[in-house]
């Protein structure tokens, strides 16, 4: 499913590949894991509207929240990749700093969590951040794993 679904969103994905790999070269993070966040998130911009999730609560590719500091950029922008990516990156050094003793993918997996989970909301884990919601860690590892084999 997961694999059927990264394969619907790669030809959306193409059209931010620049972007995409330019904002991933800035930030020393993978271009896959990008464009995993941003399928899962919202398909490659299938599931919005004008940029905003159905709700109206989320906004852009990579779907931040409105309590978020003001959003960057038009919601396909590159300033919007890169404030998504941005967080990504904090909450990925947030899970290491706060579990030094955990593997590089605990700390992966960890920081896509909190990546999700804070989207405006900061918390602090006692244990693993992904302890109630493993799938979506799982689905955006696939998913990078699939566009990594195909060119990001």
């Amino acid at each position: 499913m997961i694999r059927r679904t990264a394969e619907a969103d790669i030809v959306r994905l193409r059209k931010y590949e620049i972007p995409i790999k330019r904002v991933a070269r800035n930030l020393c993070l993978d271009p896959a894991l990008i464009a995993a966040i941003i399928s899962q998130e919202s398909r490659a911009g299938l599931l919005l509207d004008n940029g905003w999730d159905q709700e109206r609560h989320k906004y852009g590719l990579m779907q931040l929240g409105r309590q978020q500091q003001q959003s960057f950029g038009m919601w396909d922008s590159e300033e919007h990749i890169n404030q998504g990516s941005t967080i990504l990156v904090l909450s990925i050094n947030e899970v290491r700093a706060r579990h030094p003793t955990w593997t590089w993918d605990q700390q992966l997996r960890g920081g896509i969590c909190t990546y999700r989970a804070k989207m405006g909301n900061l918390q602090v884990y006692e244990d693993d951040p992904c302890d109630r919601d493993n799938y979506y860690a799982n689905s955006v590892i696939r998913r990078a794993q699939y566009f990594k084999r195909h060119g990001f």
